[in-house]
């Protein structure tokens, strides 16, 4: 199986496609908000302990309070002091035997309540889980974890994992003990599904490198007491290369000259034997054009999925859950109304589990698949899905199929879906439906502009000047929020960009001319 990263790198946007045999699986985007949190550890102080909800609120330094539920509480926060004046970085309470699972840890039950561990004013040590969603804020941990190319350590337990796709029992066994033989403290370590094959002394130079790490974080927690960003995670193009550079990866195509030096000089550090298989592209049609990936994006906004036998899926998103109905559509089948049935609903899984892995849909998953009158049926569709939801690398649990033809699922969830980063509630038909972000139509613009100008010769045009006729609101975003964007496309096409507001455009609407 042929597989290939495309990064679509730009000042203000920087898109990551993986592409395997030519189908676009996943799709990861991050924007220059300044809110990427995932990842991110922060001194935090707890400004309310809610007891009925097992839970508190903690301000990190951002507008919004993140959330920590008990569960995720280390158990000896209710000693900070002495973790803080641990000179080896490890508490000495919280070291455990390899193997044996704590009170109170995240590997088993929890018999702590929130108003034990916690009080309000105090500072603690979180990283932040999941991205804040909608009006919920961010979700916390303190259950520290600090991944590197080959290993994962989390400081606060002792335990020697290995990736689960890393299926040799012999090289399991291998690289559990020379992460054992090499560790200078009881603490945790994962070794990742890249780590497969790896030698002593790669796992010992990186396993250094992420323990001099912790060790800073710990000393700048000890600094102060008000909310602060302790650590910053990795840009996006940097944790592909961390994290889905996998061996499975043939190559990894960027189109940025600076990100790709960048890229470089990470993968000499951590994976020199990588360096041959990044590209830079400089080809003349934009990369995600080049590739396909662009229709790909548009087709994920649609609601109605055509399948090829003539059926389709409608995926509709709400508040608390992701509804998604399979129907027959055109498909009459051939032979009788079961057998029509079956072929559609198992057609519809495929198509099911390639949406939720590429518009990343989390949480609360209900499906409504066409109704089947045997067990036997039912069955096989549900082991079907969770045979296609095997490959997906975020964890799902997925339920029996009710006798109603119903599915209830649900898919680990850590940033904003496809469609809620991509799309605003319309304010045409008041919240309805989706219409695309303002900046979505700013960054579209943008490509189209480099599309359709970068190779013009402007000689004969009037005063050589790219004109963009947009809704108000456009003009507005483009003139305030993104106008350092439009700067630096006036200086790589060497021309100015006039923008023209006309009234009369819906949003979405925008034209281009010389």
């Amino acid at each position: 199986m042929s597989s290939e990263l495309i990064i679509n790198s730009r000042p203000y946007e920087t898109r990551v496609a993986l592409v395997e045999n030519g189908v676009v699986v996943e799709l990861h985007v991050e924007r220059d908000t300044g809110q990427e949190l995932t990842g991110n550890i922060y001194r935090g102080r707890v400004v309310r302990v809610l007891p009925g909800m097992q839970a508190a609120f903690v301000d990190i330094g951002l507008e919004r309070t993140a959330f920590l539920y008990v569960s995720d509480v280390h158990k000896d926060f209710s000693d900070m002091e002495q973790m803080m004046l641990e000179t080896s970085g490890v508490s000495q309470e919280y070291r455990i035997v390899d193997g044996e699972t704590p009170k109170g840890n995240r590997f088993g039950n929890d018999p702590f309540l929130i108003e034990d561990l916690l009080h309000e004013g105090q500072s603690i040590l979180v990283q932040v889980a999941k991205e804040p969603i909608g009006n919920k804020g961010a979700r916390l941990t303190s259950h520290i974890s600090l991944p590197g190319r080959h290993l994962v350590l989390m400081p606060t337990v002792n335990h020697i994992g290995v990736s689960r796709r890393i299926e040799d029992r012999d090289e399991r066994e291998r690289l559990k003990s020379i992460v054992r033989e090499i560790r200078p403290l009881p603490i945790g370590f994962i070794v990742r599904t890249v780590g497969e094959d790896g030698s002593r002394e790669k796992f010992q130079a990186e396993m250094d490198f992420l323990i001099k790490l912790w060790e800073n974080i710990e000393a700048k927690m000890g600094k102060g007491t008000n909310p602060a960003l302790l650590y910053k995670d990795l840009s996006i193009s940097l944790r592909a290369v961390r994290d889905l550079f996998t061996r499975e990866v043939d190559r990894l195509i960027i189109d940025s000259e600076e990100e790709y030096e960048n890229i470089m000089e990470f993968i000499k550090t951590f994976a020199p034997r990588l360096k041959y298989s990044v590209e830079l592209y400089e080809g003349r049609d934009p990369i995600f054009d080049a590739f396909g990936i662009e229709i790909e994006i548009s087709r994920a906004l649609g609601k109605k999925i055509w399948l090829k036998s003539g059926g389709y899926i409608v995926i509709e998103d709400t508040e608390a859950l992701t509804s998604i109905d399979v129907n027959t559509g055109s498909y009459v089948g051939k032979r009788n109304l079961e057998e029509t049935i079956v072929k559609t609903n198992l057609e519809a899984v495929k198509e099911i589990a390639y949406q939720l892995r590429f518009r990343n849909i989390g949480g609360l998953i209900v499906i409504d698949f066409i109704d089947m009158e045997k067990i036997s049926n039912r069955e096989r569709v549900a082991d079907a899905l969770r045979a296609a939801m095997s490959k997906d690398k975020a964890k799902s649990n997925i339920l029996e199929m009710s006798d109603m033809g119903l599915i209830e699922m649900t898919r680990k969830r850590t940033r904003a879906s496809l469609n809620r980063l991509l799309t605003d509630p319309c304010f045409y038909c008041e919240g309805r439906g989706n219409l695309k972000s303002p900046k979505t139509i700013c960054y579209e613009i943008f490509r189209d502009i480099e599309r359709e100008f970068t190779h013009t010769d402007f000689s004969g045009t009037e005063g050589g000047h790219v004109r963009i006729l947009v809704h108000p609101e456009i003009d507005n975003v483009l003139r305030e929020e993104e106008q350092r964007w439009v700067i630096d496309l006036e200086k790589r096409l060497g021309k100015r960009i006039m923008i023209i507001r006309k009234k009369d455009f819906h949003l979405e609407q925008y034209e281009l001319s010389a």
